[in-house]
C-alpha cells in the first residue's frame, strides 16, 4: 500500500520534471532566436562591408581622376605645353617651322 508521503514525493518529482522540461524548452527557443539573430547580423555585416569596399573604390577612382584633372589644368597654364598641343592636335606651327607629315 502506498502511503501519502510516497505519493506526494512521486507527484512532486513529476512536477519537477515537467518544470525542467518547460525550462529547457524555453531556453532552447531563446538560444535558437539568439543564433538566428547572430547569423542574420553577420550576413548584414558582410553586405555592409562589401558596400563600404565598393564606396572606397569609387572614392579612390574619383580622387585619381581629380588629381589628373588638376595636373592637366596646371599644365595648361604652361605656354610650351599649349604650343605642343597646338602643333600636335591642330597642326599649327611657329613661323619659320615646317610641319612634317607622315604618309
Amino acid at each position: 500500500m502506498v502511503t501519502t508521503t510516497e505519493s506526494n514525493q512521486t507527484t512532486a518529482y513529476a512536477g519537477t520534471k515537467r518544470r525542467l522540461k518547460i525550462w529547457f524548452f524555453v531556453i532552447a527557443l531563446f538560444m535558437g532566436w539568439a543564433l538566428y539573430t547572430l547569423f542574420s547580423q553577420m550576413d548584414r555585416q558582410g553586405q555592409a562591408e562589401l558596400k563600404l569596399a565598393d564606396a572606397q573604390h569609387k572614392i579612390a577612382e574619383a580622387t585619381k581622376q581629380m588629381d589628373d584633372l588638376k595636373m592637366q589644368v596646371a599644365r595648361l597654364s604652361d605656354k610650351e605645353y599649349i604650343g605642343q598641343l597646338a602643333t600636335k592636335e591642330q597642326g599649327m606651327v611657329k613661323k619659320g617651322e615646317t610641319q612634317i607629315q607622315a604618309e
